[in-house]
């Protein structure tokens, strides 16, 4: 699976930016796929996921609410919308497959996209 990440870049806080990433390469009917973000100087976290089969979306507390996970079967691309973001969401968002029901887990990924730098100003 060969995956590319777009849409970053500046935006105010409380404001919205929209991130895409376009899949290729095999089917994903059996993946989960993930939104993962790595600030400066800390780990990469989990920020959103979504079965690309039955479309259920999962989201850590800290983006609940503000953040939308979503795919599109018929462009193979799964969209991460950002509304009301904070300046503490500034990072390197990576969209990445996984086969694992661990989806939560950084490792368990199999594939990932390069990384798209969100900013956000206050």
């Amino acid at each position: 699976v060969q995956l590319q990440a777009s849409g970053g870049g500046l935006v105010q806080a409380g404001g919205s930016l929209r991130l895409s990433c376009a899949a290729s390469g095999r089917s994903l009917s059996r993946y989960i796929m993930g939104w993962f973000r790595q600030a400066p100087g800390k780990e990469r976290e989990f920020a959103a996921g979504i079965s690309w089969s039955d479309g259920s979306t999962y989201y850590p507390d800290s983006v609940k609410g503000r953040f939308t996970i979503s795919r599109d079967k018929a462009k193979n691309t799964v969209d991460l919308q950002m509304n009301s973001p904070k300046p503490e969401d500034t990072a390197v968002y990576y969209c990445a497959a996984t086969g694992s029901r661990w989806f939560r887990t950084t490792d368990e990924y199999d594939y990932w996209g390069q990384g798209t730098l969100v900013t956000v100003s206050s």
